[in-house]
């Protein structure tokens, strides 16, 4: 179940809420940045008329309106992976899964993708990040995991996320033991 609807039952409409983030960017190389984000708007049912303007939006939050028309087969791999968020967030899901969704990004991108992350708690909506950036990880939640062989393995929140170097520990450890 996801926001009370069955996976199972719905798999198009849990689709639509879900935003995804990784280092693979799913973007059409051939095509320019504004056709991506036409196309996967259209797919996520966006009407015509909407679209454009979120199109010219999300580029503007992603530093790339000066590419729009540029296709993605030119861009660096910092500028795809900027493309890929705007991307994720074309329909305005709920939920965003983020798998090392900074790989790629300069010092700049990452200070621009967090001020677009900071902006969807404003919204209150779902972020999952899967991270080894502890630091970043934790400066980024609420509550966080640690996973082990696709098992929690520990659970963290409250004061034991605010305290950096016990979330380290606790983190090596279980790397030592699961090596």
């Amino acid at each position: 179940m996801i926001d009370g609807i069955d996976i199972k039952e719905k798999p198009i409409e849990i689709r639509k809420k879900i935003g995804v983030i990784s280092h693979e960017t799913y973007l059409y190389h051939e095509l320019t940045a504004a056709e991506n984000l036409r196309f996967f708007g259209r797919m996520y049912g966006i009407e015509n008329n909407d679209i454009e303007a979120k199109i010219d939006d999300l580029l503007k939050q992603v530093g790339l309106s000066y590419r729009k028309n540029d296709r993605v087969r030119t861009f660096s791999r910092g500028m795809k992976q900027r493309l890929s968020i705007a991307r994720a967030l074309i329909h305005d899901p709920p939920i965003l899964l983020l798998d090392e969704p900074y790989t790629g990004l300069d010092q700049h991108a990452s200070a621009t993708f967090d001020r677009i992350l900071d902006s969807m708690n404003a919204h209150d909506k779902t972020r999952v990040l899967i991270s080894h950036d502890i630091e970043r990880g934790i400066s980024m939640c609420d509550r966080a995991v640690i996973l082990t062989n696709g098992n929690i393995a520990h659970e963290m929140s409250g004061s034991e996320i605010g305290d950096l170097q016990k979330c380290r520990a606790i983190y090596e450890r279980y790397v030592q033991e699961h090596a």
